[in-house]
C-alpha cells in the first residue's frame, strides 16, 4: 500500500487546526502521514497542535527558529516526508473522507500520471460549505500552459518521484508558491482533473489569498510565470517577443491574454476531449 505524506506548513492558524486534524483522521485511505511545519507562530499554535496530536504517531511536528516564510516551510514539509505522493493542506482548511483514496484511484488507473487535482468547496469562518469553486477543469498540458487564470489548484496531489525531478519548492517564495509548484511538476507529465469537491477551503480575513495579499500574490505570480518561461526556454509566445529580462507583472500576463479568448478555450477543450 502506497504511503502518502500530507504537508502542512501552519503560521497562527492554530485556533483552526482541529478540523483539519479531524478531517485527515477520518480518511478511509490509512497509510498517511502529516508532516507539520510551523513557521515561528507569534500566537499558540505551537501549544494547540501539539496538544492535538500528541498520541498520533502518524502527525511529525517541526518548528522553524525563525519566521522563514511560506516557501521555506512548504520545503521543509517536502524534506521531512517519506510518502511516495505527496500533498499540501493547509492547517485552516480539511479534506472530504474519501480524499486520499479517491486521487490514488486515479493514478491506479493511469500510471503515467504525476499528479492529480480536483474540485473544491469555498467555506464560511466555520467551514460550512457555501459552493464549489468552478474555475478548476482538466487542462491541455504542454509548455505553453502557465495556469493563468487558474484551473488547477487543491486538491493536489503528486508523484514523490516527479517532485525529486523538479528543483523543488521555490523555498524563497512567500506567495504563489502552489502555482509554482503546479508548473515545475507538469514539465514532467500530466495531472488528472476529478470532478469532485476533495477540499474544503476556508474563507477569513486572516487568510493569505484575500484582498490586502492579491497584489502581492500577483506581482509573485507573475515572475514564476516569467522564470517557468525562461526555464522551458521559451523565447516568444504567441508572435510576442519574452522580455529579456523581467520588468512588471502586466508585460507578463498581457503575453497570455490570447489564452482567456473564446477560440483558444474551444480548441484546448477538443484538445482535451481528444486525448482522454
Amino acid at each position: 500500500m502506497k504511503k502518502v505524506s500530507i504537508l502542512i506548513a501552519n503560521y497562527n492558524n492554530g485556533k483552526y487546526f482541529k478540523a483539519c486534524y479531524d478531517s485527515l483522521i477520518a480518511q478511509k485511505y490509512e497509510n498517511w502521514e502529516a508532516i507539520i511545519v510551523d513557521d515561528d507562530s507569534k500566537d499558540n499554535s505551537v501549544e494547540i497542535i501539539k496538544d492535538i496530536i500528541k498520541d498520533d504517531p502518524r502527525f511529525i511536528f517541526y518548528k522553524n527558529e525563525i519566521n522563514q516564510g511560506c516557501g521555506f516551510s512548504k520545503r521543509k514539509c517536502a524534506e521531512l516526508a517519506t510518502g511516495d505522493f505527496y500533498a499540501y493542506l493547509d492547517p485552516d482548511d480539511a479534506l472530504l473522507p474519501d480524499s486520499i483514496s479517491r486521487s490514488l484511484e486515479e493514478f491506479d488507473k493511469n500510471k503515467d500520471l504525476i499528479a492529480t487535482y480536483s474540485q473544491l468547496f469555498f467555506c464560511d469562518e466555520n467551514l460550512k460549505p457555501d459552493k464549489i469553486f468552478d474555475k478548476i477543469k482538466q487542462v491541455h498540458n504542454n509548455k505553453y500552459f502557465f495556469n493563468c487564470p487558474i484551473q488547477i489548484s487543491a486538491f493536489f496531489v503528486f508523484k514523490k518521484e516527479a517532485y525529486l525531478k523538479t528543483s523543488g519548492i521555490n523555498a524563497n517564495l512567500r506567495t504563489a508558491v502552489d502555482q509554482d509548484l503546479y508548473l515545475k511538476l507538469l514539465e514532467f507529465g500530466d495531472a488528472k482533473f476529478i470532478k469532485e469537491p476533495l477540499y474544503k477551503y476556508r474563507l477569513h480575513s486572516r487568510g493569505i489569498s484575500q484582498e490586502s495579499s492579491k497584489q502581492n500574490a500577483k506581482d509573485s505570480f507573475a515572475r514564476v510565470i516569467y522564470e517557468t518561461m525562461q526555464r522551458r526556454g521559451i523565447k516568444s509566445i504567441n508572435n510576442n517577443k519574452v522580455p529579456d529580462h523581467y520588468t512588471n507583472s502586466e508585460e507578463i500576463y498581457s503575453l497570455l491574454e490570447y489564452q482567456t479568448k473564446p477560440l483558444f478555450r474551444l480548441i484546448n477543450k477538443i484538445k482535451i476531449i481528444i486525448c482522454a
